[in-house]
């Protein structure tokens, strides 16, 4: 590896190690279907003939709106109000053999929507079946009943509340029309008009409904992770860290929600101006009416149409339409991007088959597992950085060994790799991702070891969200040199106590919880300092080689050992970072030939005590919550095994 260039103000850290290639190709075969709205007018022409018969149907209940108002009309001017009873109770009976016909149509109505809905349902579950199993996504399957069915039904109520206040309008306003043409001049107006808002507020109001949906699912992510693992998150210090999350995730949804009420009062008023207004407006200008040839029956009528029909329409139509739709329209997103289109079945190795592994892509790398770019970090606003401005990238599959005086950062390091810590400038990526979005994809090993009341197994499994089968168990135990601690203590099923257990026994235990994580990123931050060397090297050693996609170790080394078995090793020297192997180290690196004489010079320990601490374990342990593993609070109290010589450095390694 050349040697690594160093600057004034800090130091890029690269490893010129060669990140694996594992992405693939594209699924062939997809293709851009065009957006939501025209795959969804397509799907619509397609079923003409269904939609004839919809129509047909419902020109049944346009009958019946018809008569609701013209046959009240008729019963008053032709019949009650001259003294013709018999004509008024006709006109009655006609108006409500027309509420029967029409109850009659609306049957025939569900079973159009019926065959207008399943279809889409069936192609949605095809769509989500091809890209959950031929494309390999898992995620899409998660959408299979839930989402579909949530699409199904809310696809049904907007084609029974679109449709209903069409044909309700058609019918009420050729009623008003035959009634007197006044009429029609008096709420026709308004009822545009409320329309006409409604429909500006459709688009804005769908952006504004989907952020809110996204705002609160993202809270409901976050609180279900939170939630499980509070006690974790109090030993592993993160309690403010956890709490600001979390209330910018509230935030973040109460804004959402505060703009989508916003555009909801403007839908409240269309909702006014299309349906309360007209009523207003027939009241107000009826003495008018009544002397430009309007009968009383007519008024009447009209209002009819007004309150038992339009309103009830309209009402519909903006509840459902309004909220309903742009619920449809982020589950349809979700449901069908833009290629959409089934690929083909798989007929070369490139083709993206589960289980099978696909040729690497030369000209394409993945990202690596872990990055950090011009990461500068001080505690407190007016403290010295402890971190200024180091670029560091990780491949996958590295084994990296972090070196340097006490206090000078390296536990620093740690806490920032794995999100306990925000950087004051930079970015931490992991795998890619921002590392808040990572937190399952590491695990954090501190130097003061969890380990709680409960069963073996369960302090070993307490990181994975099943019970661990006990031959993996004892597989780790074996692999991480456990097991003659699980014999002693009587198996996988035996009680723990941990004021029993030394400082390496529960770093034993602790660091076989890790191994057995799904994490690929392990983190050791002096995790094997209460351990004998040649403990240490087989724990080491086991996490190094066992197979994790992408895996990769980061060791803060506590003895010279450590240094020798990494491929990598990071002197840490404040403004002097420098970054190598072993032996190129020993020779451009002044400080790090320091360290590894003074290591080599370090008296061997007492045959008694080769924990250099009591049995008993201590009030300060903190915990290894599920994915995270760390002691107290960090950069708030000085690490044991860490600032030994008491030096003044502004802040905690």
């Amino acid at each position: 590896m050349p040697d690594e260039a160093t600057r004034p103000t800090g130091t890029h850290a690269r490893s010129d190690a060669p990140a694996e290639s594992t992405q693939a190709t594209p699924p062939t075969g997809a293709h851009h279907s065009g957006t939501l709205p025209h795959r969804g007018l397509r799907f619509l022409l397609a079923r003409r003939p269904v939609l004839i018969r919809l129509a047909a149907w419902s020109v049944l209940e346009t009958g019946q709106t018809f008569l609701v108002g013209y046959g009240l009309a008729r019963a008053l001017d032709a019949g009650f109000l001259v003294g013709r009873s018999a004509v008024g109770l006709g006109w009655l009976g006609l108006a409500g053999i027309g509420v029967v016909v029409g109850a009659f149509g609306t049957g025939r109505v569900y079973r159009g929507v019926a065959d207008l809905v399943e279809p889409l349902r069936d192609r949605l579950v095809e769509r989500v079946v091809v890209r959950g199993v031929r494309e390999g996504n898992g995620g899409a399957l998660s959408g299979l009943t839930q989402q579909v069915e949530l699409a199904r039904d809310t696809f049904a109520g907007l084609v029974m509340v679109s449709r209903s206040f069409l044909f309700t309008a058609v019918g009420a306003l050729a009623g008003l029309c035959s009634l007197d043409p006044l009429l029609l001049l008096v709420v026709a107006p308004p009822l545009l008009a409320g329309i006409s808002l409604f429909a500006a507020t459709l688009r804005p109001l769908a952006r504004r409904q989907e952020t809110f949906l996204l705002a609160d699912e993202a809270l409901a992510d976050g609180l279900g992770t939170v939630c499980p693992g509070l006690r974790d998150i109090t030993a592993a210090g993160a309690e403010e860290q956890v709490a600001a999350d979390t209330a910018r995730l509230v935030d973040t949804e109460f804004r959402a929600a505060r703009s989508l009420a916003r555009w909801g009062v403007l839908r409240v008023a269309a909702l006014a101006i299309g349906g309360q207004v007209p009523i207003v407006l027939l009241l107000a200008t009826a003495p008018w009416l009544l002397g430009h040839g309007v009968t009383p029956g007519g008024l009447v009528g009209a209002l009819a149409y007004v309150t038992q029909s339009l309103l009830p329409a309209l009402q519909n139509l903006v509840h459902g339409l309004g909220t309903s739709g742009s619920r449809l329209t982020v589950v349809l997103r979700r449901l069908t991007p833009t290629s959409t289109a089934p690929p083909p079945m798989p007929t070369s190795p490139a083709a993206p088959v589960p289980h099978l592994t696909t040729p690497p892509v030369p000209h394409l790398t993945t990202p690596p597992a872990l990055t950090l770019t011009s990461v500068t970090f001080a505690y407190g606003t007016g403290g010295d950085p402890v971190l200024r401005d180091l670029t560091l990238a990780l491949p996958r599959g590295a084994h990296l060994a972090v070196v340097g005086p006490s206090g000078i950062g390296k536990s620093t390091l740690t806490a920032l790799a794995a999100g306990l810590l925000p950087p004051g400038h930079g970015t931490i990526r992991m795998y890619g991702r921002p590392v808040s979005e990572t937190l399952a994809q590491r695990v954090l090993i501190p130097q003061e070891a969890y380990v709680f009341s409960g069963t073996l197994a369960e302090n070993l499994g307490h990181l994975r969200p099943e019970p661990v089968p006990e031959a993996e168990l004892l597989a780790a135990a074996e692999a991480v040199g456990l097991t003659a601690l699980l014999k002693s203590l009587g198996g996988p099923g035996a009680p723990v106590d941990p004021s029993a257990l030394s400082a390496g026994e529960r770093q034993l235990i602790a660091l076989t919880r890790a191994y057995l994580s799904h994490a690929p990123l392990a983190l050791l931050d002096e995790a094997t300092c209460h351990l004998d060397p040649e403990a240490e090297e087989r724990a080491e050693r086991a996490f190094a080689a066992r197979e994790r996609p992408g895996g990769a170790l980061v060791v803060v080394a506590h003895r010279i050992s450590s240094a020798r078995r990494a491929g990598r090793v990071l002197v840490m020297d404040g403004r002097e970072t420098a970054l190598g192997t072993h032996d190129d180290l020993l020779r451009r690196s002044p400080l790090y030939r320091d360290l590894v004489g003074s290591w080599s010079s370090e008296p061997a320990l007492a045959l008694g005590d080769t924990d250099r601490v009591d049995a008993v374990a201590g009030s300060g342990l903190a915990g290894d919550g599920r994915h995270v593993v760390a002691h107290r609070p960090v950069g708030q109290v000085q690490v044991p095994g860490d600032l030994r010589d008491g030096s003044p450095f502004g802040s905690q390694g």
